[in-house]
């Protein structure tokens, strides 16, 4: 359906690809992994062809539909979510327009036997006959299912979509997307601003669309129930697999033990043939066998092993100060905005040590209980924190308060104490921040690497309640991995609001949920949690069909 060949992108000296190809067929649903910087968002650009690459060309049929969601959006205002999301559509009305149009000049028109005027009755019925093909009957149903999906409420479908926040926005652009119908999707971090349920109903919608997909995502649950293929960036290679992600990194695994084996094969066979060549090169006997040697080893091509982040990196937090038995104890909590009930009466006790996730959809209150308990704003009901507690609290907006004048290096250093001193730089990668990236200013960083350092910071901190409002946002597979590692380490109590299934699982052994204005404890893990979740859904399916 869509070919790439012999794509190749160049800047500033320095090579993202070179001389790739490989063909997106119809109902391909592909995950495009390598670590951060590898050129991924790029390589979805160009197929968007939102960029153009140095060499090489992408080809697709002439009516074929792709639709891109980028990972930052430039939103519009001026138009309320239910409009916005029916934008999906406004190619078709500027296409009943055109055919009315040809239709009143035809009409209009008396040379009927000129080539110009069968030119347009060609025109006009190849043009109604794909206008005619397509169901518009049923598109405000199909917006509304949309939305619904994507975790709307029908009350907000006539808000503006300047009330609502990026990541409100960034679901309003999926559902027009998705509403295109497009024969190709490509979604850069798709699930970066969705809840729990809104990323399960994506992922149905996407395995029963029947289209191609293309997708970038540190959501490694998602990316293993979504796809079935699983192209790799590295070093300016593509390598193409058609497994799914798990499989992919056993495949990958097998992969380089390979390489590494012809690589020590190759490195002994060069010294041998070298040692040859020193032995013998003032011989008269074996001048030939010298020469023909040294030519071999100019043209031998020499084998690569594909880089890999070998920084098995374990962080652990410092010992936690000890607190009372009951960090944590909520009586008739709840909060209200005016009319807006958030939630109410909530009452829950968090014991020393445990490790609980807050999860439910966005709006629902998660985060701003966490506000309550760091005493950021007033609530309802009794909220006590118990004996000497220590709170180290990560947010999105935790990266705002970076010191802008300092490097990374300088950030971290202020912090780290004991022995985690002598391993600074280590960190420091584990993260992303290697090499050059650690001289950087504050001021020059992303949001998403400003959000990177502003987590290495709090790992440093000794504190013995930790609350994480989604922190692994901006962070790829294997910092969450070394995160979640030492989290499972941390001595002490932890609150971590997330909508990451594969991050939580594991980690945390009680979930609150969020909805309908209620707090509910789960005395279980997140796969149990959501296992009785559908349950739940299904009994209430049953009820109403009753």
């Amino acid at each position: 359906m869509i070919s790439i060949d012999g794509l190749a992108v160049e800047f500033g000296g320095t090579t993202l690809f070179s001389d790739i190809s490989f063909v997106i067929n119809e109902k391909d649903r592909i995950a495009l992994m390598g670590k951060n910087g590898a050129g991924k968002s790029t390589l979805l650009k160009i197929l968007a062809g939102v960029r153009q690459p140095t060499r090489g060309k992408v080809s697709a049929p002439k009516d074929c539909v792709i639709a891109y969601l980028p990972q930052h959006l430039m939103t519009e205002d001026g138009r309320t979510v239910f409009e916005e999301a029916s934008q999906a559509f406004s190619h078709l009305h500027a296409m009943e327009a055109e055919i009315e149009q040809m239709n009143k000049e035809l009409a209009e028109r008396t040379d009927y036997e000129s080539d110009s005027y069968m030119e347009l009755i060609e025109k006009v019925a190849s043009m109604s006959e794909k206008f005619y093909a397509i169901d518009l009957t049923h598109f405000e149903e199909d917006v509304e299912k949309t939305l619904l999906g994507l975790g709307f409420e029908r009350t907000d479908f006539n808000r503006q979509t300047s009330d609502f926040s990026g990541g409100w926005r960034m679901r309003i652009e999926l559902a027009k997307l998705l509403l295109q119908n497009p024969d190709v999707l490509l979604l850069d971090e798709p699930t970066n601003h969705l809840d729990i349920e809104s990323i399960q109903w994506l992922e149905d919608f996407l395995i029963n669309n029947g289209k191609a997909v293309m997708v970038i995502s540190h959501d490694r649950k998602f990316v293993d129930n979504i796809t079935t293929r699983t192209i790799e960036v590295t070093m300016g290679r593509i390598y193409d697999y058609k497994v799914n992600y798990s499989q992919y990194l056993q495949l990958r695994k097998e992969r380089r033990e390979q390489q590494q084996k012809q690589y020590e094969d190759q490195q002994k066979m060069i010294q041998e043939t070298k040692d040859f060549i020193e032995r013998f090169k003032g011989t008269y006997s074996k001048t030939l066998q010298v020469q023909s040697r040294v030519k071999m080893l100019e043209k031998l091509e020499l084998v690569e092993v594909d880089e890999e982040d070998t920084s098995a990196l374990r962080l652990k937090f410092p010992p936690s100060p000890r607190s009372g038995n009951y960090p944590v104890i909520m009586e008739g909590v709840g909060k209200a905005y005016g009319d807006h009930v958030v939630f109410k009466n909530a009452s829950l006790t968090i014991e020393r040590g445990d490790k609980v996730a807050f999860v439910g959809r966005n709006g629902e209150g998660k985060s701003t209980l966490v506000k309550c308990i760091m005493n950021e704003i007033e609530h309802e009901g009794t909220l006590t924190l118990g004996h000497n507690v220590q709170i180290g609290y990560f947010a999105q907006n935790q990266a705002s308060l970076l010191d802008e004048n300092l490097t990374v290096f300088q950030t971290i250093d202020d912090v780290a104490k004991g022995d985690i001193r002598n391993k600074i730089r280590d960190l420091l990668g584990a993260f992303m921040f290697g090499g050059e990236e650690s001289t950087k200013k504050v001021k020059v960083l992303s949001g998403g690497e400003r959000t990177r350092l502003a987590m290495i910071k709090l790992l440093l901190e000794p504190v013995n309640l930790l609350i994480l409002d989604e922190p692994t946002n901006h962070l790829d597979m294997k910092t969450k991995d070394i995160l979640k590692q030492a989290l499972l380490d941390f001595d002490g109590t932890l609150i971590v609001v997330s909508h990451d299934r594969d991050f939580l699982d594991g980690l945390v052994t009680k979930v609150y949920e969020f909805g309908h204005q209620r707090v509910r404890e789960h005395l279980c893990g997140i796969y149990e949690f959501l296992e009785t979740k559908k349950m739940e859904s299904l009994q209430e399916l049953e009820k109403k069909s009753n």
